[in-house]
């Protein structure tokens, strides 16, 4: 199963595998496991390092020099399959099913806010055009690939991956919520004009300055 650029079959991926299994491991441990010399297990452990998919510390026995010992970084952690996807679908069924749609966009507008509210120092007191530029940064650091741009007065950022691409697959409510967190940090008249999930080339938010009053029509 793919993990990033490592393969759970590769040399690496098995090492990661084996220390999310056990939680720590030797280089003797891992030769054990892998039928390496000592020299390749740490060859492979020295690009597991520099890549920050493993860290190591040193562990005093009771006789002899220092045993390093290698575990698993929250990055390497990450590469691991989740289901969070999945789970994030049910619930948003489960919701409108129980609640209906308008409590569920009520409940993924108070989400979006929550969300939001760990940079609202960020984006406070700027010029829209700053905002804008802080909002696409703040997107970016989540992992986005995201531009933006100005155009008559408005303000375009462009997204082209999507923070929830299984759970907006299953259920396009979930646009919805990052909608309203684009106009929250934002702080203007926001929009989704193209997207992902139709095939285009990006998600796209156009931002209206919330001084320019927004027209039903645009």
């Amino acid at each position: 199963m793919p993990m990033g650029n490592l393969q759970l079959q590769s040399t690496r991926g098995r090492i990661l595998e084996f220390l999310q299994r056990s939680g720590r491991g030797t280089v003797k441990d891992l030769r054990q496991l892998l039928g390496l010399t000592a020299t390749g297990i740490r060859q492979h452990l020295t690009v597991l390092e520099r890549d920050g998919l493993v860290e190591a510390r040193e562990e005093r026995g009771r006789v002899g020099r220092p045993t390093l010992v290698y575990s698993i970084t929250e990055k390497a952690d990450s590469l691991f399959p989740k289901t969070y996807d999945v789970l994030a679908s049910v619930l948003l069924e489960e919701i409108r099913a129980s609640e209906g749609n308008e409590k569920l966009h009520q409940l993924l507008q108070n989400v979006a806010h929550r969300l939001a509210s760990p940079y609202s120092e960020r984006v406070q007191g700027k010029s829209p055009v700053e905002r804008v530029q802080e909002t696409a940064a703040i997107m970016e650091e989540q992992g986005c690939v995201v531009d933006w741009r100005e155009s008559d007065g408005d303000f375009f950022i462009d997204e082209y991956t999507c923070p929830f691409p299984k759970t907006a697959e299953r259920d396009r409510a979930v646009c919805a919520l990052h909608v309203e967190f684009v106009r929250v940090l934002s702080d203007g008249h926001t929009r989704l004009t193209s997207s992902l999930l139709r095939n285009e080339r990006s998600c796209t938010y156009r931002i209206r300055p919330a001084a320019v009053p927004a027209t039903h029509n645009a």
